[in-house]
């Protein structure tokens, strides 16, 4: 199942009325944007964070689109110098949204540059070495930073505390993905049989872009089978020739489910031999897979390691508790 593939831009809301889901967050941050136009300013500094997909980015768009203010995307890997640092800002127009993804990346002495920048607007830095070396400050034109993160939690504190508004994305329920579902076939004018927005919906991992990588993939199977609407039949015949289950688990996530119960007794286990054993980086089972394991209550995250819960059992078919029980090859 794809999950860091490119999203496409004809699907991406560009306006808060048109976001699904976050409702809470989506109200106050309406409240902060509204406010900042009455007076006449740029908006605070905003964080997001949130899992891989929920749409960080496009709400980024979205702040710059309500303010009506000009939008320039980074991320934090594509800046490893601070003279990279110092031409996106010395280059940002009156209240600018500079957008950087995945900023829990950015390298120390960039953030001390980033701080005067953020605070007082301020690009402060030092020119030549030694005895001839000098202080110089540009003034930069007031704008917005919005950071997005998937790993908040190694946010450095200095950072995070420059960030007047912090928005937490979380997952999406099955009929808000359905909604979401139902809004991109319009946009791309795929027929859907009735209830298959909630069929590819509750298989999309609560998150929008595998619902939109989904969507087009059903659509494969049912114009390579001469179709013309996506019907329940072809839907559930997609999902099973991509070994997607009810749940939205994929071949990944039932061996890791398989590893903690066969190979551990059911837990607790760390993510290092699980990572050995499937072949796949610590983080990116931890990002990828472990995170939507744990929010749909398949895996508990205990402190000597993971476990699988009484659902992951019964969702595999097996009896909880039962030491000698074998799961069967997926």
């Amino acid at each position: 199942m794809a999950r860091n593939g490119e999203d496409d831009p004809s699907l991406r809301p560009l306006k808060l009325n048109d976001f699904v889901g976050q409702k809470q967050l989506l109200s106050n941050l309406e409240v902060y944007i509204e406010s900042a136009r009455k007076r006449g300013v740029g908006l605070d500094h905003v964080l997001i964070s949130g899992p891989p997909g929920l749409g960080k980015t496009t709400l980024a768009t979205i702040i710059a689109n309500e303010m009506n203010v000009a939008f320039t995307p980074t991320s934090a890997p594509a800046i490893s110098k601070g003279a990279d640092l110092g031409k996106f800002l010395t280059q940002l127009t009156e209240r600018e949204v500079f957008f950087i993804d995945e900023i829990h990346g950015f390298q120390k002495k960039l953030e001390e540059l980033l701080y005067p920048a953020m605070e007082n607007f301020i690009l402060d830095f030092v020119a030549g070495e030694a005895m001839t070396a000098q202080a110089i400050q540009i003034p930069l034109k007031p704008f917005t930073l919005v950071g997005a993160t998937t790993r908040s939690g190694i946010v450095s504190e200095p950072l995070r505390n420059r960030f007047g508004i912090q928005l937490k994305l979380d997952y999406y329920t099955d009929e808000e993905m359905a909604i979401i579902v139902a809004r991109s076939a319009s946009i791309l004018k795929i027929p859907l049989a009735k209830g298959i927005d909630y069929e590819i919906g509750k298989r999309s991992r609560k998150t929008p872009r595998i619902a939109n990588h989904l969507l087009k993939r059903v659509r494969d199977f049912t114009e390579v089978a001469s179709e013309k609407t996506i019907s329940e039949k072809i839907c559930k015949m997609a999902f099973e020739r991509m070994g997607i289950d009810s749940l939205g688990l994929d071949g990944v996530d039932r061996q890791i489910l398989t590893i903690i119960i066969d190979r551990f007794n059911g837990g607790p286990v760390g993510l290092k031999p699980i990572s050995a054993i499937i072949g796949e980086e610590e983080r990116t089972i931890e990002d990828n897979y472990e995170s939507f394991l744990v929010r749909i209550g398949l895996i508990d995250r205990t402190p000597q390691g993971r476990v699988a819960s009484r659902k992951a059992y019964e969702h595999l078919g097996l009896d909880y508790g039962k030491e000698e029980a074998t799961l069967f090859s997926v």
